[in-house]
C-alpha cells in the first residue's frame, strides 16, 4: 500500500512540473520572441533613418554631379574656370579708383565672403556657422526647384545675406551658345528667386567668371546686357581652391584665403556651396576667425556700396 501512494505521489509531482514546463516554456518562448522583435524594430527603424539620409546624400550628389559632368564638357578642367587670372589686368573706372583713394583712407579692409553654385545639403551647415560667429556672406546661387530646397533660399535672405544669381541651369554648353541664351538663363532664375523669396536680384556672377575660355559668346557682349539692366557682376581676387574636383584640407583652404590679404584693401574670396564641399565649410570657422583677428578689416556681404571686382572691363 505505501509503495502504491508513493508511486502516485511521484506521479503527481511529475504532472504538476509537466504543468510548469507548459506554463513556463511558451511565456519564455513569447518572452524570448519579445525581446527580439523589440531589438529588431529598433534596429530597422535606425536602418530605415540610415538610409534616407543616404538617399537624400545620394540624390543631392547626383544634382551636383550633373551640373559638374555638364560643365566639363565645355572646359578642360573644372578648375581652369576658377583661377585669379587676369585680376592684376583688371580695370576701374574712376569713380572705382576714387572708391579706393576714400576706403584707403578709412583704413577699413573689406572682405566678402561669396558661395557660388548652392543650395546643398551643405548650406544649411554653412548659415548656422555664419549665425555663429554673426557674418553676413553673399551666396550666388543656381536655380533648384525641389522642394527641400526653398526653405534655403528664404533663410538666405530671412538670415540677412546677399541672394545673388549664378546661373538657372549652370549647363556651359547652354548658357554660353548665344548672348539669347545667356540672357533667358539669367531671367529665369531672376523670375524663379523673385517668386520664391520675393527678392529681385540685380547682382550676379558669371559661370567661370567673366574671363572664363568656354563662352561662345564675346562677354563684352554680355557685360553690355547687364549693363543696360542695371545689374552688376562680381568676379574674385582670392580663389579657396575649393572648385577642384580632388580633395583639398580645410587647412588649406584657409592658407589660400588668407594670405594675400594683407595685400588687398578689398576681397572677394570664392568659395563652393555644394554637397561634396565638405571641407569648405569645415575650414570656415577657422577662416572666419583668422579674418576677424586681422587689425582694420571687417566681412561684409556684397551691398550696392561694395566696388565689383572685374577679371574684364567693361569699357
Amino acid at each position: 500500500m505505501a509503495e502504491i501512494d508513493a508511486e502516485q505521489e511521484a506521479r503527481r509531482k511529475r504532472f504538476q512540473l509537466m504543468k510548469r514546463l507548459l506554463v513556463i516554456v511558451p511565456l519564455s518562448t513569447i518572452l524570448i520572441l519579445f525581446c527580439l522583435c523589440l531589438i529588431l524594430g529598433i534596429r530597422l527603424h535606425y536602418v530605415k533613418k540610415e538610409l534616407r539620409e543616404l538617399q537624400s546624400r545620394v540624390e543631392t550628389m547626383a544634382d551636383v554631379s550633373e551640373s559638374a559632368d555638364t560643365a566639363g564638357e565645355q572646359t578642360t578642367g573644372s578648375t581652369e574656370a576658377y583661377t585669379a587670372s587676369g585680376i592684376e589686368e583688371s580695370r576701374r573706372t574712376e569713380i572705382h579708383l576714387q572708391e579706393d583713394a576714400d576706403r584707403e583712407e578709412e583704413g577699413i579692409r573689406k572682405v566678402y565672403l561669396t558661395f557660388d553654385d548652392g543650395p546643398s545639403s551643405n548650406t544649411g551647415r554653412i548659415l548656422d556657422i555664419l549665425a555663429e560667429y554673426d557674418v553676413k556672406a553673399t551666396f550666388f546661387v543656381v536655380g533648384k526647384e525641389e522642394e527641400r530646397y526653398q526653405p534655403l533660399y528664404n533663410r538666405i535672405v530671412d538670415e540677412g545675406h546677399t541672394l545673388a544669381m549664378h546661373s538657372y541651369s549652370h549647363k556651359y554648353h547652354e548658357i554660353y551658345q548665344s548672348k539669347e541664351s545667356y540672357v533667358e538663363d539669367l531671367t529665369k532664375l531672376q523670375e524663379f528667386l523673385y517668386e520664391t523669396t520675393g527678392v529681385w536680384c540685380r547682382y550676379c556672377r558669371f559661370p567661370g567668371g567673366s574671363s572664363n575660355t568656354v563662352s561662345k559668346v564675346d562677354m563684352h557682349e554680355l557685360i553690355a546686357y547687364l549693363d543696360e539692366q542695371d545689374m552688376t557682376y562680381f568676379d574674385w581676387n582670392i580663389v579657396s581652391g575649393d572648385a577642384s574636383n580632388s580633395y583639398i584640407s580645410p587647412g588649406d583652404i584657409i592658407r589660400n584665403c588668407t594670405r594675400k590679404i594683407g595685400e588687398l584693401d578689398e576681397v572677394i574670396i570664392l568659395m563652393h556651396d555644394a554637397a561634396e564641399k565638405d571641407s569648405t565649410v569645415e575650414a570656415l570657422p577657422g577662416l572666419i576667425e583668422q579674418i576677424q583677428a586681422m587689425e582694420d578689416t571687417k566681412i561684409l556681404p556684397i551691398t550696392d556700396d561694395t566696388e565689383p571686382i572685374h577679371h574684364i572691363s567693361n569699357d
